[in-house]
């Protein structure tokens, strides 16, 4: 298993509210939870700047892994892991399996976590994304909801651009397990 990468930091300057969504009153600044916080001094609202869960999956043909070409922003286009965010009633194992099912019409069986990462999504979204690795267990190959292309590709010639750092991350772990160099730009 990968190790889990240093945390991305938002820039509060960026990324904070400006007016306290509760009562519009201009936030200032408190320590709160061991760091600064944007903190409303009217009511009392901390805004917390906590990343939104994810799930992708590593999904392997012998060598070959599926990929999916992005059908809407942000990067459309380039291609990603099967992977997208966790609805509010499923576990990170859930969101892995319906992202699949959604994207490639394939039916998978998860094994381990094959890593956790941060990072942001474009322009500025906090993610958590825990990668899974996966054995196909049925289903049929077709590109579907925000995917509109699929296929499973060598790892030594991938197609590309790869839409995200933390799929380039995941890509070159693989591509380091069978001794071949990193993907540019991880």
């Amino acid at each position: 298993m990968s190790a889990v990468n240093p945390v991305t930091r938002l820039d509060p300057a960026v990324h904070a509210y400006r007016y306290c969504p509760h009562c519009r009153t201009e936030l200032g600044s408190r320590n709160e939870g061991g760091a600064p916080r944007p903190t409303c001094p009217s009511c009392g609202f901390v805004q917390y700047l906590s990343p939104a869960p994810g799930a992708a999956v590593v999904l392997l043909r012998a060598d070959r892994i599926c990929l999916v070409r992005r059908k809407y922003p942000p990067k459309a286009g380039q291609w990603s892991l099967p992977a997208g965010f966790q609805e509010y009633n499923e576990d990170s194992a859930g969101a892995a399996l319906r992202e699949v099912r959604e994207e490639t019409g394939l039916e998978v069986r998860l094994g381990e976590i094959f890593a956790v990462h941060t990072g942001v999504l474009p322009p500025d979204r906090s993610v958590l994304v825990v990668i899974y690795r996966a054995d196909e267990i049925g289903g049929r190959l077709q590109a579907a909801d925000d995917a509109e292309e699929v296929g499973f590709y060598p790892l030594d010639q991938l197609p590309g651009p790869i839409a995200f750092a933390i799929h380039r991350s995941v890509l070159s772990d693989l591509r380091a397990e069978r001794g071949l160099p990193p993907l540019k730009g991880t």
